[in-house]
């Protein structure tokens, strides 16, 4: 798995669950030079790549090209599969190459509907990753604490619970439940689906 910081991993999760798979906004506290360190790397990386941005549609922009147009960034595939994020389809732009970004240009203005009508595409944890390892572990009988998870994942805390709210319930869908337990701390549990 490719490293990633904390900061570039809050980017491409922030991405990952907008329907357009738009990058930007970036978090608040993430603007100029600093902004620039945690992007460029991930453009050379693959992870986001730079595309049109529709303005019509009110995309922001990442910054202005010469000839007037302005370019956003959008979570590739290997993006979202950094994230243990499997894409059934991937929507235009976010294939990784320039070609997605010719079909956009090639393709009639009625047949393309907005960025916000379109659905994002179906989702599913990819085996053998940290996230599906999680999953595994909050299918137990006993759970896991974040602790735990924490111990065998490697993850900081704040990503294990950030994993949980944002991967597992919001683009996965899954139930997480918690409850405390004497002498082990707060419990978290997938119930059965």
């Amino acid at each position: 798995m490719t490293n990633l910081t904390d900061t570039q991993l809050i980017v491409l999760n922030a991405a990952a669950q907008r329907a357009t798979l738009i990058a930007l906004p970036l978090p608040p506290n993430l603007k100029g030079g600093a902004a620039h360190k945690v992007v460029h790397p991930l453009i050379e990386k693959g992870l986001l790549e730079e595309v049109d941005a529709d303005r019509r549609l009110g995309e922001p922009v990442w910054r202005e090209t010469g000839d007037g147009h302005g370019v956003t960034l959008a979570i590739t595939r290997s993006g979202l599969a950094a994230l243990g994020i499997e894409a059934d389809s991937a929507p235009q732009g976010t294939d990784g190459g320039d070609d997605a970004a010719e079909a956009s240009d090639a393709a009639p203005e009625a047949e393309s509907p907005p960025a916000a009508a379109t659905e994002a595409p179906a989702r599913k944890a990819r085996s053998g990753t940290k996230q599906a390892a999680l999953i595994d572990m909050l299918r137990t009988p006993d759970g896991a604490t974040i602790a735990e998870i924490a111990a065998a994942s490697g993850w900081q805390a704040h990503t294990v619970r950030g994993a949980m709210a944002g991967a597992l319930k919001k683009k996965l869908g899954l139930d997480v439940t918690s409850e405390k337990v004497e002498g082990r701390g707060r419990v978290y549990r997938l119930t059965a689906p």
